[in-house]
């Protein structure tokens, strides 16, 4: 009975584990706090040129990932067109993509160029990023596709 209890007790040990791993890892966007740009509003960069709290009564899911809105207008926009509110690789550190690793964001460390959406890893990080944006873009984005596939991220 015992070893019965022990095997069962291994099991639900690891369907914990694959359940957790699944949550964290749900989407193609970074989820720090439960949500994408750690649940502030990718619409309200572009509007209003400054981040926004989203709320979970507007959500929206985009590749797996969720998204917060700070109105039902943003959310709608959002959902008409995803790709042109979305932040770039994935929302992680664009500075840390180019660079060649993946790194969480400051929602309030974000530039939009080109009527793209970067966010950084802090304001301090985003000094650098600043100094050379057309620079560090190219290099992040040929950096993506291998950083896209990698586990470990900068917190």
């Amino acid at each position: 009975m015992s070893r019965f209890l022990y095997s069962f007790a291994q099991i639900a040990l690891l369907a914990t584990a694959f359940a957790i791993v699944s949550v964290a890892w749900a989407g193609e966007y970074f989820e720090g706090d439960g949500a994408a740009i750690r649940g502030h509003d990718p619409v309200a960069y572009f509007k209003d040129g400054k981040p926004a709290k989203g709320s979970a009564e507007h959500r929206f899911e985009h590749r797996g990932s969720t998204f917060l809105f700070a109105s039902k207008a943003n959310r709608d926009a959002f959902a008409a067109e995803p790709d042109k509110y979305a932040p770039q690789y994935g929302g992680f550190c664009a500075f840390g993509t180019a660079g060649g690793y993946k790194a969480a964001v400051d929602p309030a460390a974000f530039s939009v160029v080109n009527g793209k959406l970067y966010l950084n890893y802090n304001r301090d990080v985003q000094k650098q990023w600043l100094a050379d944006v057309p620079g560090f873009v190219s290099k992040a984005d040929r950096q993506w596709p291998a950083v896209s596939r990698q586990t470990k991220v900068i917190e």
